[in-house]
């Protein structure tokens, strides 16, 4: 039989569970106060290791979100508001004060929109015939289509207080429509190389384009949920020839060969996936309680 250590005492063994178990002998129990001492945290010798600090929580940015996802408000009035709100921000900059975040989330009736830089020949009609409203913008990117459908998101964020980035900002928005087509309808989006959006296959179904001013970007995205895409074909979207564009529905309805969707259901869906995936990328806390129409929501920012 080994014999073992003479530093091993016997109580360390395990005790059978055929035998009665074998006591300390005195010389190996603690000292009178030891456990009382350890079972109150305190140190019971210099080996002991030093308690951790626990780690402060981290505050996120607020974030006032106006939820307005299923109303059409049109384009030049949200384009203005925009504007107003950039405006205030730069005003409380130049006076040294801090600002929240902000998020706008709507949908447009039927327009198309240039950037500034945008080609007309990226249309396939005269502006003076246009269909819808035209309006050339301070955004970047080429011309796109908005219209009932589609989740318009304006997020107006001061990069100072996250990445100062612009590059990171366009992905981290990419990424955010892609995790949300996952969450919600497990639908897998990817990135295009050289191409900015989001695309399911060949089918472009999200749209971005941004402009900034120190720092604070605006402008945003544009996710086609369920979107008649007719009007797409009146242009050349983002000035792309060789790839199509799609939508949510269009995505789930072919999945399951015709099934009808409810289409406030589907973008109610569509919403609450995106803010959720935006306040945890960006680490913002959604203030979702502005809750009112946007005739009221414009006065205070005008």
């Amino acid at each position: 039989m080994a014999l073992l250590p003479s530093s091993y005492s016997s109580c360390h063994h395990r005790a059978s569970p055929f035998a009665p178990a074998t006591p300390c002998s005195a010389q190996s129990r603690p000292r009178k106060g030891t456990l009382r001492l350890a079972a109150a945290g305190a140190r019971s010798g210099p080996t002991a290791a030093p308690r951790r600090a626990r780690p402060a929580a981290v505050e996120r940015r607020r974030c006032e979100c106006f939820d307005l996802h299923q109303q059409l408000v049109p384009y030049a009035e949200a384009y203005a508001w925009q504007k107003a709100i950039i405006k205030r921000r730069i005003g409380l900059l130049d006076r040294g004060e801090d600002h929240s975040d902000t998020l706008i989330a709507l949908q447009h009736p039927p327009v198309y929109t240039l950037g500034s830089v945008s080609k007309e020949e990226y249309l396939h009609f005269k502006k003076e015939d246009a269909p819808f409203e035209v309006h050339k913008i301070n955004r970047g990117g080429e011309v796109t289509y908005h219209g009932p459908g589609q989740l318009v998101m304006y997020p107006i964020i001061n990069l100072k207080y996250h990445k100062e980035d612009v590059h990171w900002y366009f992905r981290s928005l990419e990424e955010l429509i892609i995790r949300a087509l996952k969450s919600a309808f497990s639908i897998k989006a990817s990135r295009v190389e050289g191409l900015t959006g989001v695309w399911v296959g060949d089918q472009k179904v999200a749209a971005l384009g941004i402009h900034g001013s120190r720092m604070i970007v605006y402008h945003g995205l544009a996710l086609n949920v369920t979107t008649d895409l007719t009007p797409f074909q009146m242009i050349d979207p983002c000035g792309i020839k060789d790839r199509g564009v799609g939508s949510i529905k269009q995505i789930l309805q072919e999945a399951s060969h015709g099934t009808e969707i409810d289409d406030t259901l589907l973008m109610d869906m569509a919403y609450n996936s995106m803010i959720k995936e935006f306040a945890e990328l960006f680490q913002l806390d959604l203030d979702t309680s502005l809750d009112c129409s946007f005739q009221e929501i414009s006065k205070l920012h005008r």
